[in-house]
């Protein structure tokens, strides 16, 4: 539980604050209680009880923020309390007494509100009910009465309020731990979902620009013999590269030797190109090369015979690659909803790596595309 929000917060409450106030009621107790020896008090008692307490702290303290509250130690400190309360008649000055404000008085609200943090309520609650007791008895036979009945009727009331506060509190922080629980387990869920998602969307983008681009072509008549022979062929050597290429490592890569690799998978487009050296990481290249593959295979889809140009320019933490043919063109806000070629081919490949798409075209006026991914982030 520690390692949840709500077990962080019950170790800041539950055992640091118990523990500071037991070191800090330790040193301030000790001072008080020496400062006033009238008699009755006897220094040969007082002395050697204040430094037993004084120890105890320490250790309380010393140990509490080392290992954790045991219940050893709220017994211990329970028992060192009950004697120092019972033997009020000898440690206590009569004048400072009355009023609820003795050093002992204060020892015993200390320990009361600290038994209930840091123990079950099964055993804190008698704990705390003996306290009051034990001061009781010892105010009482130290020959005040009324302070007797007005310190254990407050301690009782510490009891139950600090009681209460802790079993209110630990219940939120579970709840809070469990709402914690689950919104991890969602944002696992979700997460998964994604990635099942994206390589959907992948496996999408590699049949459409392979397999269902060749089928579309034999759909429309456009491909027999050895023309269909080679698109299959080159349709498997694509799916081929996109094997290896995610099998490969991920560091840099040589984005100019991929868009070399992908010009010799569409051998029948003549394509100019101007490629500037630079490496990015393995899953940037894979999508820029792959996206510029699905935009090339476009252009000989539908602009056979169009003059094609190939840039790739590296610019200050930028990588642009820039694809321009001058055929027919198209207006891209008319592209059909269930096409898949820009919209995930080269959008969604972009996109999932951070990348950005720009492209412009019209009827009559050929097509430019901009591929463009930053390592600034």
């Amino acid at each position: 539980m520690l390692g949840t929000p709500g077990g962080g917060a019950l170790a800041l409450i539950f055992t640091t604050t118990p523990a500071l106030l037991r070191l800090t009621y330790g040193v301030v107790g000790a001072v008080v209680a020496v400062s006033v020896r009238t008699p009755p008090v006897a220094p040969a008692v007082l002395l050697p009880a204040v430094a037993v307490l004084t120890a105890w702290a320490i250790w309380y303290a010393w140990y509490a923020l080392r290992k954790g509250v045991s219940g050893a130690l709220v017994a211990g400190d329970v028992a060192l309390t009950v004697a120092a309360c019972l033997a009020i008649p000898v440690l206590v000055a009569p004048e400072v007494l009355p009023g609820e404000v003795s050093w002992t008085a204060v020892l015993a609200s200390t320990t009361v509100i600290n038994a209930q943090v840091t123990a079950p309520a099964r055993w804190s609650i008698p704990a705390g009910m003996l306290v009051a007791a034990a001061y009781a008895t010892g105010a009482h036979t130290a020959g005040n009465a009324r302070e007797a009945a007005a310190h254990a009727a407050t301690l009782l009331v510490q009891t139950g309020c600090a009681a209460v506060l802790a079993a209110v509190m630990r219940r939120r922080l579970s709840r809070a731990d469990r709402d914690f629980a689950d919104h991890q387990r969602l944002a696992a869920e979700n997460l998964v979902a994604r990635t099942t998602r994206e390589a959907e969307r992948q496996q999408n983008r590699d049949l459409h620009d392979t397999v269902l681009a060749t089928l579309t072509m034999v759909g429309l008549g456009a491909g027999t013999g050895s023309a269909l022979r080679e698109r299959c062929a080159a349709d498997l050597r694509t799916l081929s590269a996109l094997a290896d290429a995610r099998s490969a490592p991920d560091g840099p890569v040589a984005l100019e030797a991929r868009l070399r690799a992908v010009l010799a998978r569409l051998p029948e487009l003549a394509v100019t190109t101007e490629l500037a050296p630079c490496s990015v990481p393995a899953p940037v290249a894979e999508a820029m090369a792959e996206s510029a593959h699905a935009a090339l295979s476009n252009v000989a889809r539908h602009a056979a015979g169009a003059a094609a140009t190939l840039r790739l320019a590296p610019t200050a933490g930028t990588i642009v690659i820039e694809l321009v043919d001058d055929g027919p063109g198209f207006d891209p806000a008319a592209v059909p909803a269930h096409r898949h070629g820009l919209r995930e081919s080269v959008r969604g490949r972009m996109a999932s790596v951070g990348g950005r798409v720009e492209v412009r075209s019209r009827p009559g006026a050929g097509t430019r595309i901009r591929l463009e991914w930053s390592d600034v982030h």
